[in-house]
């Protein structure tokens, strides 16, 4: 049947999983990249979420909405605890979090007696770094790129155990991978026990060498410790092949899983060697699951990972990258027109994904973020660091081309009126 034709024949009325799997019978010959401008197909990715009338959400990358499919076995879940707590929850629900630990393992090729299931990339990451036992004088490597919270958990250690934290600069944007390698190679001394690194750097988008990152590494018997919060479910990768020892992140952003839920990776040998951040029970010492000892908590969101991992499975990882690639490529050719204007990082696929920052001489980013959205309620996040700004801008997969030509026409619009404007005050940086 023709794709078009298949596409009128009731498909609209089907909710989530069924309309990706219809989708994938119409098009299983579709290559990614063709697919990512084919709007018929996106226009049914479309229907699996509920959007707020009248907003245009363009900072996906700060939390995603999760397609309706999760959110509706998240209510689910919660009102099965909620009928008889202490069996519902502890019996019935919690054990089943074994399933979703196996099934986030197989996805990113690793052992499930690796991963622990956690509320986002902060909690995972702080398990890390406030886990590993550091000495008087042992150095700490990462950018001032890296996220606020992640530099002030290093910072905590500085001023309690007298570690040295050394902060590095990278170019922004950044014109080869081996740079960013040399980097922080010229940094190692013989004092450097760990080495910390985004796999997607939040305020510009910029996808690092994380594989080459702890392959040197290892090459000096150093830790590896990576934030995943805005690489996981975004692009296609194992943690396997990135070779790191930890690896944190959040499954609200781009696996649009319920709000609240991360995950954590610990590469097994250092399970035993890494401090939990609450109290483990005797005899834990091994087990990963000891980072997930936190108390009563809800079950609901965690369990509902597995629909959020269906739904990813279903559109497939290359699709979505493809589109996301194509929707920041819609806007930024326009936007790139303006004088002077620059992408924070280059946006090939090597460089860079669905996440952008882009840059407007002299416009102050927080005044363009205030102005959308009080003149036309989109939602973008400005960023203002030391060395660069500029409006970082995050489609997801339920928008559209022409979302994104709204978006570059406000834009347009604002930059026309900046010089009759006052500067805002300058904002602060961003999940």
């Amino acid at each position: 049947m023709p794709r078009r034709n298949f596409l009128s024949a009731g498909l609209r009325a089907a909710p989530g999983l069924a309309i990706l799997s219809r989708l994938n019978r119409a098009y299983a010959a579709a290559a990614p990249e063709e697919l990512a401008g084919e709007e018929p197909f996106w226009e049914q990715i479309r229907l699996a979420y509920d959007r707020a009338p009248g907003i245009l959400n363009f900072n996906n990358g700060g939390v995603a909405p999760a397609p309706n499919s999760v959110l509706d076995e998240q209510i689910r879940l919660t009102r099965l605890a909620n009928r008889a707590p202490a069996y519902e929850l502890w019996t019935v629900l919690e054990p089943q979090l074994e399933a979703v630990r196996k099934r986030l393992a197989k996805t990113w090729a690793v052992d499930a007696e690796e991963i622990a299931i956690t509320r986002n990339a902060t909690e995972s990451l702080e398990a890390a770094e406030l886990g590993l036992e550091l000495k008087p004088g042992d150095e700490v490597l990462i950018t001032n790129q890296d996220y606020p919270r992640m530099i002030n958990t290093w910072r905590q250690r500085q001023r309690r155990d007298g570690i040295v934290l050394k902060q590095l600069s990278l170019q922004v944007p950044v014109r080869r991978p081996e740079d960013v390698v040399e980097t922080y190679r010229r940094a190692i001394t013989p004092r450097t026990r760990v080495l910390h690194c985004c796999h997607v750097i939040n305020l510009t988008g910029e996808i690092l060498p994380v594989a080459r990152l702890t392959a040197l590494a290892r090459q000096h018997g150093l830790i590896s410790i990576v934030d995943g919060a805005h690489a996981i479910a975004h692009f296609p990768f194992t943690l396997a092949e990135l070779g790191c020892d930890y690896y944190g992140a959040s499954l609200h952003k781009w696996l649009s899983a319920p709000i609240g839920t991360g995950v954590l990776y610990v590469r097994r040998p250092l399970i035993e060697k890494t401090w939990p951040l609450f109290g483990e029970w005797p005899g834990e010492d091994k087990n990963i699951r000891k980072f997930e000892e936190i108390g009563t908590h809800p079950a609901a969101p965690h369990n509902a990972i597995l629909q959020a991992l269906d739904f990813y499975d279903a559109l497939g990882y290359e699709r979505k990258a493809a589109r996301l690639q194509y929707l920041k490529m819609r806007w930024a050719r326009r936007l790139l027109r303006q004088p002077g204007a620059r992408l924070l990082a280059q946006p090939g696929r090597g460089h860079s994904c669905g996440v952008a920052t882009i840059d407007f001489p002299g416009v102050d980013p927080a005044w363009l973020q205030d102005q959308l959205w009080k003149q036309d309620r989109i939602l973008v996040q400005e960023i203002t660091h030391p060395e660069f700004k500029g409006t970082r801008v995050t489609p997801n997969v339920y928008n559209t081309p022409a979302e994104a030509d709204r978006f570059s026409a406000a834009m347009e619009r604002l930059l026309a009126q900046w010089p009759h404007r006052k500067p805002a005050a300058a904002g602060s940086h961003a999940g």
